[in-house]
């Protein structure tokens, strides 16, 4: 017997009332329709900042950013540096990538191309910073890179470890724009010891990914990630109990949510959409 999908029924009314006030709200430098800047904008200022004491910069989720920005190559391609297009010309010193390697590059984040291979970003022009927050694969939460050293550096003030975070922040995250970092980078390039890397290791600025390689992370993020999964769950569950796991999305809104649902309902319905784990 095969399973329903649970399915948000769109409200033409209420959705177009909600997008008009995004649009009065959020209208960013830089951004504009489609535009994945807006969207990031948008979603950090549903993040619930007094939840954390103000100690998280606002976070938001690359699947979010897809409910906002349904073309999701071209809110990729917005994001994150090293997106090619299949089969497109890409030329320096008039060689181009070989037909049996375009054929296989197929919009992929992350991927680690010469610098003259890249589609411009944010996350290449430094606005943004890119965290992988573990819970899955690709479960990615952007942060505006202002947002980052500002939180950073007040959760780390007068800690012992605090002399490592200032020299990351004014060296390393300036100059790099990566998901992680490996041990040549850090102690050749960077010029950290490994006392040091211990420290921010300590501070939660960086995170073990394995033997001489780190993520990048966020001081406390750990009850950020809780919160988040609990909530998706707990929403996720609101929908599934509905009849015949449909429900309209003012009507989701506008119900009273549970307990565990700590970042809000609309926080969440973003992610539910873009992550497409509903039917819209």
């Amino acid at each position: 017997m095969s399973r329903r999908r649970q399915r948000l029924v769109p409200d033409t009314a209420g959705l177009k009332r909600r997008r008009e006030a995004g649009r009065a709200e959020a209208a960013p430098a830089g951004g504009g329709a489609g535009s994945a800047r807006a969207a990031v904008a948008e979603l950090v200022r549903l993040f619930p900042r007094a939840l954390f004491e103000d100690a998280l910069p606002p976070i938001a989720l690359r699947s979010q950013v897809y409910s906002l920005v349904p073309d999701r190559t071209a809110a990729d391609r917005q994001l994150f540096f090293c997106y090619l297009e299949k089969n497109s010309p890409v030329q320096a010193n008039e060689t181009s990538l070989p037909q049996s390697i375009a054929e296989h590059l197929t919009l992929t984040p992350f991927f680690s191309l010469p610098s003259f291979w890249r589609q411009k970003a944010l996350q290449e022009q430094g606005e943004i910073r890119v965290i992988q927050l573990g819970f899955d694969l690709d479960a990615h939460g952007i942060i505006f890179t202002e947002d980052y050293r500002t939180r950073v550096l007040k959760v780390c003030d007068g800690r012992s470890y605090a002399g490592a975070v200032q020299k990351f922040l004014a060296s390393v995250l300036p100059a790099c724009g990566d998901l992680s970092f490996q041990q040549d980078q850090m102690t050749q390039t960077f010029g950290f010891r490994d006392t040091e890397i211990t420290q921010l290791v300590n501070a939660g600025v960086l995170t073990v990914r394995d033997a001489g390689s780190w993520w990048l992370a966020v001081p406390g993020a750990g009850r950020f990630i809780k919160c988040f999964v609990k909530g998706r769950q707990a929403v996720l569950g609101m929908v599934r109990k509905a009849k015949y796991r449909e429900l309209l999305l003012s009507e989701l809104l506008g119900r009273r949510p549970p307990a565990a649902v700590r970042l809000g309902l609309a926080y969440h319905v973003h992610d539910l959409i873009g992550a497409q784990l509903v039917d819209w």
